[in-house]
């Protein structure tokens, strides 16, 4: 097992290039439910180019029919990422907001403790937070201009090679 570096230029670069189109390499699930997550993916991928092929329980996407439910699920990311302690692709922990990086990930939710969307940090600025999303789209987006009752931070530890 190696542990390799998460490359946050090639985050926000993917970020950057995405934000406001869809690659055509994956389905755009704006339709049915919204693309945060889906668009988290593939800019956390982006970054640690290894994906986690466990059936059900991984992190992966070959196509809109298969695919993780952590590739698209909010609440099944965030279980993948800081869950993932032996498995190979990214692993993470949760942190308070203002401990993350570029390339972190920022999931705002409900005062019930029920998330709903997956911004990626692009821009830390005097402490503010700046995100990139889809569903609707942004790109350097303050943070502070979302309306939301909960935000949980994911910092991205790195990326295991198995």
């Amino acid at each position: 097992m190696e542990i390799l570096n998460y490359d946050r230029t090639a985050v926000y670069n993917y970020a950057k290039k995405w934000a406001f189109g869809r690659n055509p390499k994956f389905y755009d699930f704006s339709a049915i439910g919204g693309d945060c997550t889906n668009f988290a993916s593939q800019c956390v991928y982006a970054g640690a180019q290894i994906m986690n092929y466990t059936p059900t329980f991984g992190w992966y996407y070959t196509s809109v029919n298969q695919r993780t439910p952590s590739w698209t699920g909010v609440e099944y990311f965030y279980n993948f990422l800081v869950n993932n302690s032996e498995g190979a692709g990214p692993f993470a922990e949760e942190r308070p907001l203002d401990e993350l990086e570029i390339g972190d990930i920022v999931q705002l939710g409900r005062a019930t403790g029920d998330f709903y969307h997956s911004p990626v940090v692009v821009r830390i600025d005097r402490g503010k937070i700046f995100i990139a999303a889809h569903s609707y789209d942004a790109f350097n987006r303050p943070l502070s201009s979302y309306n939301f009752e909960r935000a949980r931070g994911i910092h991205i530890l790195g990326v295991r090679k198995l």
